[in-house]
């Protein structure tokens, strides 16, 4: 299997102090075939490891499976030309009354490690209609303890303190911020669909009562997939986009971002956050 991180040699240059030769350390992107019963269905570009959660997460944001039951097995098998095996093709086997993931799913090229949603035929086809309705939720969170997210995530970034090259998730509870799960990869949407594809194996979908605290920016597909689980408060360090908060609002999915020290952008569903009470 491929490794996490890859040594190479670089030439560090300084204007100060000259040139050097050393070893840097990279994150490891290779790509993934994610096939269901046999049949090939999307290739994403990520960072090796957690591939299962991750096939599984992709499927829970695609509509395909919303339940531990619903996933009977995956296993990593030989890609083209039954060669040797790569561990870049994941074959996934859905429960006997799941039904196959519909053939317009089948992305014809690749999926890049920063679009999750590369491939498909128009936005109606991304506008995946959940099996849950985050809308009845009634979770909220302070933001005295949303504020500590970030720090929390960032403190869980053992790939990205080697490296400096990989995106973040983490799953926390609203009520205790206590972190669940954290996932890195060289794609946004790949740390998130490992982060459900974990809760989802783990039996918690939906995932009521939980915060999704992402590295970077708030993107409509990942307020997608946190609407596909469940998640009913998305958090950013960066901006979202002007799709992603539409998104947000229509699905009852509070969205905050440039979530940084003690200020935070709320954009969708205020509701959700629990202020102090400020005088004057």
């Amino acid at each position: 299997m491929g490794r996490i991180t890859q040594r190479r040699p670089v030439i560090r240059i300084s204007l100060a102090h000259g040139e050097r030769r050393r070893a840097d350390v990279l994150a490891v992107e290779e790509p993934l075939e994610i096939r269901v019963g046999g049949r090939p269905l999307a290739v994403t570009m990520r960072t090796p490891g957690a591939d299962v959660d991750l096939a599984a997460g992709f499927l829970v944001s695609e509509g395909v499976i919303a339940a531990a039951v619903d996933l009977a097995g995956a296993i990593h098998c030989a890609g083209p030309g039954d060669g040797e095996n790569t561990y870049n093709v994941l074959d996934v086997t859905l429960a006997p009354d799941v039904a196959p993931p519909a053939p317009d799913l089948a992305r014809s090229h690749y999926t890049t490690s920063s679009c999750g949603v590369c491939g498909k035929a128009s936005i109606e086809a991304v506008e995946t209609v959940s099996r849950f309705t985050v809308a009845q939720d009634d979770t909220t969170v302070d933001a005295a303890l949303l504020a500590g997210f970030p720090e929390a995530l960032r403190a869980r970034q053992e790939v990205f303190e080697k490296t400096g090259g990989l995106h973040a998730a983490a799953l926390l509870d609203a009520a205790t911020g206590e972190v669940l799960v954290v996932r890195e990869d060289v794609g946004r949407h790949n740390a998130v669909d490992k982060v459900v594809g974990w809760a989802l194996r783990e039996g918690l979908l939906p995932l009521r009562g939980t915060v999704l605290q992402v590295s970077g920016r708030a993107s409509f597909e990942l307020v997608q997939k946190a609407a596909m689980a469940g998640i009913p408060i998305l958090a950013a360090v960066s901006a979202p986009s002007s799709l992603a908060v539409e998104l947000a609002e229509a699905r009852g999915v509070a969205l905050v971002g440039f979530l940084r020290g003690q200020t935070m952008n709320v954009y969708a569903n205020d509701g959700r956050i629990v202020r102090p009470s400020f005088s004057g």
